[in-house]
Order: structure tokens, then sequence, then C-alpha cells
């Protein structure tokens, strides 16, 4: 068993972790500060109005990503299943 293969795992596992995380994160980061110059904008300093619009914007997000998200997941779990002789012989 070489460790770089393990490296390379591990790698690839934090790249899918990132690329996943941020394929929701960021459309939510995006609204949030669109609703933070309107607020300083307009002075509302009302929370829910910062929050109910990340909210769906999170969820839209998983909804239309959910088949992307499972199939990358599917993929890499396919993917080191196949590597299993490389890491044991």
């Amino acid at each position: 068993m070489q460790p770089e293969v393990f490296v390379g795992i591990l790698s690839n596992a934090l790249f899918l972790v990132i690329k996943l995380v941020a394929a929701i994160i960021v459309p939510s980061l995006i609204v949030g500060l669109i609703v933070s110059v309107f607020q300083a904008a307009t002075s509302i300093n009302e929370q829910t109005l910062s929050f109910l619009p990340r909210l769906i914007v999170t969820l839209f997000a998983l909804i239309i990503g959910a088949h992307w998200l499972t199939q990358e997941l599917m993929d890499f779990f396919t993917g080191l299943v196949m590597s299993i002789p490389e890491v044991v012989g």
C-alpha cells in the first residue's frame, strides 16, 4: 500500500466536498449579499428579511441540484470501490 494512493483518495474526497457544498452555499451567499445591500440602502433591519430569501434559495438549490449532487457522490463511491484492488494489492 502506497501512501500516495491514500493521499489521492483524500484529496479527491475533499475536492468533492468543496464542490458539493459550494453548489449549495454560493447562491445563498449571493442572495444574502443582495439582501444586505438592500437593507443598508433602505435602513430596514428586519432579521426575517435576510433569513427567508437565503432559506428559499438554499432549498431551491438543493431541489435543482439534488440529482447532480447524488450522481457526483455515486461516481465517487463507484471509483472508490473500483480502486480497492489498487489499494489492497
